[in-house]
């Protein structure tokens, strides 16, 4: 059987609610596209019924597989997912689909033609950010801030959570990574551009949502240990290509 085009990557963690409404889009979507495809949802960690609502889908769409990980972190689930998809480019994917799923396609060939890396940005002009709060746009832009003065210069919203990959890419990356919380993004393009692959950074519209998770001084302060801990282990070389 030939592997599919496209694998979609949705991390899991506690989304009883957002999930069905979110995998109902991402299959009526997919159902449209004249390319095959698989979905991988990974739930992790959760202390709802996360997992059996993932798998409730299963019987109406073959496309779809369901890995259960004990051990939380976004960061994990992202990195198993990818590494067990099959596609030829994969595409990580937000439960609350906060980017409209429609989206994907420019991500992709055609409409992407030459394509490492592409990552969702709410900051490159031709981004539209909707009922985001003033704090969080501002906090946001801090965070950036710092990713871009202490891994990434150049790259203006790493942090979004839509980014896709060449499978020959995400198998290398994805295979140094070693963060398993909120801060995998940056180290995982820190390892692109470590190794030469190119990063485009696609303009999305975006939308808030009240129930988004992210604690900003807490996780900012973790994000900063991160940061530091990715060029510790630049120098240390745990990301060489040969490690």
């Amino acid at each position: 059987m030939n592997p599919p085009f496209l694998s979609i990557v949705i991390p899991a963690h506690n989304e009883e609610t957002r999930l069905p409404p979110s995998l109902a889009q991402v299959f009526e979507f997919l159902q449209k596209q004249s390319y095959s495809a698989e979905v991988l949802v990974v739930e992790n960690g959760s202390v709802d019924k996360t997992l059996e609502v993932a798998r409730s889908f299963t019987a109406r769409y073959p496309m779809l597989r369901v890995l259960h990980e004990d051990r939380r972190g976004k960061g994990l689930a992202v990195q198993r997912g990818i590494l067990e998809a099959q596609g030829a480019y994969r595409f990580i994917c937000d439960a609350d689909l906060s980017m409209p799923v429609v989206e994907v396609n420019r991500f992709i060939p055609p409409q992407l033609a030459s394509l490492d890396i592409a990552i969702a940005s709410r900051e490159v002009p031709g981004s539209v950010r909707y009922n985001e709060p003033l704090y969080r746009h501002w906090g946001g832009r801090g965070v950036n801030l710092l990713i871009r003065l202490l891994a990434l210069p150049g790259l203006r919203d790493t942090q979004c959570g839509f980014k896709c990959f060449r499978a020959e890419v995400a198998e290398d990356i994805f295979r140094h990574q070693t963060i398993t919380g909120i801060s995998f993004d940056p180290e995982v393009l820190y390892i692109a551009r470590r190794h030469g692959y190119s990063i485009v950074e696609i303009p999305v519209p975006w939308y808030y949502s009240s129930e988004s998770r992210i604690h900003l001084f807490q996780d900012t302060l973790s994000l900063v240990h991160d940061l530091l801990t990715i060029r510790k282990n630049a120098h240390r070389g745990v990301y060489d290509a040969h490690s």
